[in-house]
C-alpha cells in the first residue's frame, strides 16, 4: 500500500518562502500524476498544483506565479516550492494523485502570518 509523508511546513511571515516535499512509498509514484492540495480551517481541500508523470506542471489560479511544483522520481518525491506566500495560503497541504487516491498522509501545516 503507497504511503505519502507530507514535510517542510511552518511559520512564515507575509511575502516568505517555504519548500514542501511529499515522499512517497510503492512502486507507482514514477507512472503517476500528483497533485499538492490543500485544506484551509473551515474550507474543503483544494487542488493548487499538478504535474504530469513527465513533469508538465498545471497551476490553480490562486497560486500562479508564485507556486511551483516539481518531482524526483528516482526519489519518489514530489515537491512544492512556494513564495510569495499571503496569509490566505494558510492550510494543511496534502500531496497524492488526482483521482483514485491513496491514503491520504498527514499533511503539513502552513501558516503565513506577521
Amino acid at each position: 500500500q503507497v504511503q505519502l509523508v507530507e514535510s517542510g511546513g511552518g511559520l512564515v511571515q507575509p511575502g516568505g518562502s517555504l519548500r514542501l516535499s511529499c515522499a512517497a512509498s510503492g512502486n507507482w509514484f514514477s507512472i503517476s500524476a500528483m497533485g499538492w492540495y490543500r485544506q484551509a480551517p473551515g474550507k474543503q481541500r483544494e487542488l493548487v498544483a499538478q504535474i504530469t508523470s513527465g513533469g508538465r506542471p498545471n497551476y490553480a489560479d490562486s497560486v500562479k506565479g508564485r507556486f511551483t511544483i516539481s518531482r524526483e522520481n528516482a526519489k519518489n518525491t514530489v515537491y512544492l516550492q512556494m513564495n510569495s506566500l499571503k496569509p490566505e495560503d494558510t492550510a494543511v497541504f496534502y500531496c497524492n494523485v488526482l483521482t483514485a487516491f491513496w491514503p491520504w498522509g498527514q499533511g503539513t501545516q502552513v501558516t503565513v502570518s506577521s
